[in-house]
């Protein structure tokens, strides 16, 4: 009971949202208003608590997802302030792969925009409650109710409003809590801006207030008859039963609680923290999680209580001098510094060194951590982003974190001062701490290639580089990352026969390709979770048709592998090849002189000369772009855009502002920063996110030319 007691106490939130919404200054009020903090921080100053690596403080936007940890009352809220920058998206999904709730930070005066949608429906794939608050309201052209409307549009949310302004723009006074029923008046003589106090309404909002209330009372009675009963018998509804039903409600994902204020300003966020810990969920209101036996392969689950076996998840590896912070969600049993416990991802064991409670860059160190608890650990040395640490004598596996793929890259030039070893390892030790960048040495042109999600990713990922010491690179054009696929049909034979003088080699294979459909992926894909195997990255799909053992089983697996190593590096442009089904329907063998190797050398011929037959399409990367600028710009924004061979999905125009959708392809939006800020003196903005691949004719590609 005392540590179901203790668990119920606890409450792990992301706080989400799109760039420049408020984020981490609602999370710098949260730890003020907590008393974590005694002097309140401030982006546009940087010294910020969660802002504390020295890129995002130069930048003034969030890059890595920071966790913190305070007490409200009596529960401990662990917060994690995730990035908004689409570039960093991989932040946000692990960091919502390990809490219970979010808070969804909205800007009153832009609305819904493109990444709020994003992290929004990340959070829906998680299946994470949370509470939307809508910040800013002191802004010119805020709105809080448009606001509203465009959730229940852009992301098919049920709001449930628990507070609303009183004014806005230069005349916002303060927010009406529709739970209590009252008027929320700041004391303005209170220098530290803490103190408060809830008085009637005004007569002038009175008849909102009520409508308001009467509003949610109805979305609130989804979740409990006992409120749905009040209500039509006319009863007053108390305070507790209004939260029981709200409570409910979220946990549930009926609805989603709006809360409203403004950050900078001190307004909203203690009602916010109140509405945190009534109505989202303790690691106990939680699913146990999912995971397997790694032998046996069996299902198991892990409850969040004591007496269950340790399990947890790594989610966020951090490279620091004196070895890597691991950053680990809790799920089942303890953890105490000195444990040994086994990594069932590489299988290794792991001794636990040090634990500790973080606050941004301030850490706490803890004698034990239970379920439900975020910690930071150092002294492991195997252990990196998705792995599962578990008790040595229960392994249990974890269903792990998955990244998009990068789709941009570069060439990186190291200094002729380089050391070689060094810059290896830092370049490793960045690729540990963010899944979504890459690094390769291209073989043709022995160039070291880094791929990440956009230009602003690469730009701070070399930066990152720059602070080991030792450690220059230069950077070259970025390359998109191409991609190419067979243009028909084409059933191809291979006869590999080889004869050196002693034992040769011997193998005749015939394999039908076809490229596939949208509608063909989604079959593989089905198929492929039907039999437990997770989809091909690149839908390159292996099987065959062979009958009477004309190729025995043990050559089929080899064929197969050679057609893969060949796909790596297609034929004609060098790119990887994607979107294939290929069938090994017949072939022959040499009682003496087949081999395994032999079939494998056939498979890879056969995939070249199969590329040869049939053509070559060449695919492009198309980014989902959304461009925000006051409206007189429209005209010219659309028209650049066309020039770039994008298409214009929508045009979204509100408080004299227009957001146009558009999908353009990637290779025509290197410099798209500086261009856009250019033509707009500076008012515009855009984001960019992955969308398809599209074909393109060899003439438009950003080709090297060497490859044309």
């Amino acid at each position: 009971m005392a540590a179901a007691h203790i668990l119920d106490q606890i409450r792990n939130i992301g706080i989400i949202a799109h760039v420049d919404a408020g984020k981490t200054t609602t999370t710098e009020r949260i730890l003020y208003f907590s008393g974590t903090k005694h002097k309140v921080g401030d982006v546009d100053d940087g010294d910020t608590t969660t802002d504390f690596d020295p890129l995002e403080r130069a930048k003034g936007i969030t890059i890595n997802s920071a966790a913190v940890s305070i007490d409200w009352g009596e529960t401990t809220i662990n917060i994690i302030d995730t990035p908004g920058h689409v570039d960093f998206t991989a932040e946000v999904e692990r960091s919502l792969r390990v809490l219970d709730g979010a808070v969804g930070v909205f800007c009153a005066v832009g609305g819904v925009e493109v990444q709020s949608e994003t992290v929004w429906f990340q959070a829906n794939k998680y299946k994470v409650p949370r509470i939307a608050y809508i910040n800013k309201l002191d802004r010119t052209g805020a709105d809080f109710h448009g606001c509203v409307q465009q959730m229940r549009e852009k992301l098919l949310a049920k709001p449930a409003i628990c507070s609303i302004p009183i004014g806005a723009y230069t005349d916002f006074l303060g927010i009406i809590d529709l739970i209590r029923m009252k008027f929320v008046l700041r004391d303005s003589n209170d220098k530290k801006n803490v103190a408060f106090e809830l008085v009637e309404i005004p007569d002038s909002h009175k008849a909102e207030a009520a409508k308001r209330r009467e509003e949610l009372l109805e979305v609130a009675s989804l979740a409990c008859d006992e409120l749905a009963e009040a209500i039509l018998e006319a009863k007053p509804v108390s305070e507790e039963m209004l939260k029981k039903a709200l409570r409910i409600g979220t946990l549930k994902m009926l609805f989603t609680p709006v809360a409203c204020g403004s950050s900078k300003n001190f307004h909203g966020v203690q009602q916010l923290l109140d509405l945190v810990v009534d109505l989202l969920p303790s690691p106990v209101d939680r699913p146990p999680v999912d995971g397997i036996v790694p032998k046996s392969k069996e299902k198991t689950i892990r409850k969040p209580e004591l007496s269950e076996k340790f399990s947890g998840l790594a989610f966020k590896t951090v490279a620091e001098p004196t070895g890597d912070l691991v950053y680990v969600r809790i799920y089942s049993g303890q953890l105490h510094p000195g444990d040994t416990v086994t990594n069932t991802t590489n299988g290794r064991s792991e001794r636990i060194g040090r634990m500790y409670r973080m606050m941004g860059n301030k850490r706490e160190e803890l004698e034990v951590a239970g379920p439900g608890t975020i910690t930071a650990i150092v002294g492991l040395k195997s252990t990196y982003t998705g792995n599962t640490l578990c008790s040595q004598s229960h392994p249990v596996a974890l269903e792990s974190i998955t990244f998009p793929k990068p789709v941009i890259s570069m060439a990186l030039v190291p200094d002729k001062t380089n050391d070689e070893t060094k810059l290896g390892d830092a370049l490793g030790r960045l690729l540990r701490d963010d899944p979504t960048l890459k690094a390769h040495t291209d073989p043709e042109t022995k160039q070291l290639i880094v791929s990440g999600m956009g230009e602003l990713h690469l730009e701070v990922s070399v930066e990152k580089l720059h602070r080991f010491p030792g450690v220059k690179v230069a950077t070259g054009k970025p390359m998109v990352a191409y991609r190419q696929t067979i243009a028909k049909a084409v059933t191809q034979e291979t006869r590999y026969i080889k004869q050196t003088g002693g034992r040769g080699k011997f193998a005749v294979v015939v394999v039908e390709y076809r490229p596939l459909t949208k509608e063909g992926i989604e079959e593989w894909a089905k198929k492929m979770e039907d039999d437990g195997e997770l989809p091909d990255p690149n839908n390159l799909y292996f099987h065959d048709k062979i009958v009477g053992g004309v190729v025995p089983k043990e050559y089929i697996k080899p064929t197969e592998e050679g057609i893969r190593d060949a796909s790596v590096k297609g034929a004609k442009y060098g790119f990887p090849c994607v979107d294939i089904e290929a069938c090994l329907v017949d072939g022959k063998i040499h009682d003496v002189d087949s081999s395994q190797d032999a079939f494998k050398l056939a498979g890879w011929e056969n995939f070249r000369d199969a590329q040869q037959s049939a053509g070559i399409i060449l695919l492009e990367p198309i980014m989902k772009v959304a461009v925000v600028a006051p409206d007189k710009y429209m005209g010219s924004l659309t028209g650049d855009i066309s020039r770039r061979r994008g298409i214009i999905l929508d045009t979204i125009s509100a408080s004299n502002r227009v957001t146009i959708m558009a999908q353009v392809p990637l290779a025509e939006l290197f410099g798209y920063t500086t261009d856009l800020r250019g033509s707009t003196s500076g008012t515009a903005s855009f984001t960019m996110e992955p969308s398809h691949y599209a074909e393109v004719k060899e003439e438009l590609a950003d080709l090297p030319a060497k490859k044309k």
